[in-house]
């Protein structure tokens, strides 16, 4: 099987047109449109529907895509461990990440690290809604929470404390709990439902942040409208600590109740599909969030 052909219907599918991606590998438009007819007549399937308007992956096509995206892999690695074919990473990653910390700390490094890789191409998918990656056709997910699913591998990129913060302005006004029975008493603000979330203290103490049974008259369904919440003096949150590091240095936000924490023990995973052989522009893109954010994680120091 032609590898060219393939490079040519996984950047065909990323772009959603076939003239374009041709261009990008150095084809005039009748030339991709016959290499990827001549890959579908010899697959027996048809991989890319086509109008005048638009072009879209077929069901057939987004079968194919990742075992497509396999082959291309394999070739780029054997090539690089004989020191032959490109030296220069080059391709399209789509990389998906919860979008308060992507705006944090991913993307002021971003120019960096195109800077670094000029034939790469960064499709970033940035929300607090989770995305399938085998269905979305990502490369690569930033994920605060356990890794479940057995067709994904990850790594780890730092740890994810949950802590519980309010504004100043509200404890002057509402009083600063001591111990989880005292939350119950407060306004707390509540992330996606009125999920109970454990709480761990010192000694083996436990207890709960539970919207539920406290004076709760606030749901969100995003980390940075949490923290806006909170600044406003809207009530009690838990927030990971990465996303409220800042105020909590400058005063506009108070850490409380200090010996509890959030019990779940999250994670920051980086995480992609299962495969025998890791893409190189997804290995040195994820040393490069290790290095600049895991190693020392600014919201740690």
């Amino acid at each position: 099987m032609d590898t060219e052909n393939l490079r040519l219907f996984v950047l065909a599918s990323e772009l959603l047109n076939i003239s374009a991606a041709g261009r990008q590998l150095g084809m005039a438009p009748a030339v991709s449109s016959a290499k990827l007819a001549k890959l579908e007549h010899q697959l027996g399937t048809e991989l890319l529907h086509r109008s005048t308007r638009k072009v879209s992956l077929s069901l057939e096509g987004e079968e194919f895509l990742p075992f497509a995206r396999e082959i291309i892999t394999q070739e780029e690695t054997a090539f690089a461990v004989l020191g032959k074919g490109q030296t220069q990473i080059s391709g399209t990653l789509r990389f998906t990440a919860p979008s308060t910390f992507a705006q944090l700390y991913i993307a002021p490094i971003i120019p960096e690290f195109l800077n670094a890789h000029p034939g790469l191409t960064l499709d970033l998918r940035l929300s607090d809604m989770q995305f399938d990656l085998i269905e979305g056709s990502y490369d690569l997910a930033l994920r605060n929470a356990p890794l479940t699913d057995t067709s994904l591998k990850g790594r780890k990129l730092a740890d994810d404390r949950r802590i519980l913060c309010a504004s100043p302005a509200y404890l002057e006004q509402s009083g600063i709990p001591e111990m989880p029975s005292d939350l119950n008493d407060h306004k707390l603000i509540a992330f996606r439902d009125q999920q109970t979330r454990p709480l761990k203290g010192l000694e083996g103490r436990v207890g709960n942040f539970d919207p539920s049974v406290a004076n709760s008259q606030l749901i969100v369904d995003d980390g940075l409208s949490l923290k806006n919440a909170t600044l406003a003096g809207a009530g009690i949150s838990m927030n990971s600590l990465w996303s409220v590091h800042a105020e909590l240095v400058s005063g506009e936000l108070v850490h409380i109740m200090q010996d509890y924490s959030g019990a779940d023990e999250t994670v920051l995973w980086m995480i992609y599909p299962k495969t025998n052989v890791l893409s190189p522009k997804v290995r040195v893109f994820m040393d490069f969030l290790i290095e600049r954010i895991g190693k020392k994680p600014v919201w740690e120091s």
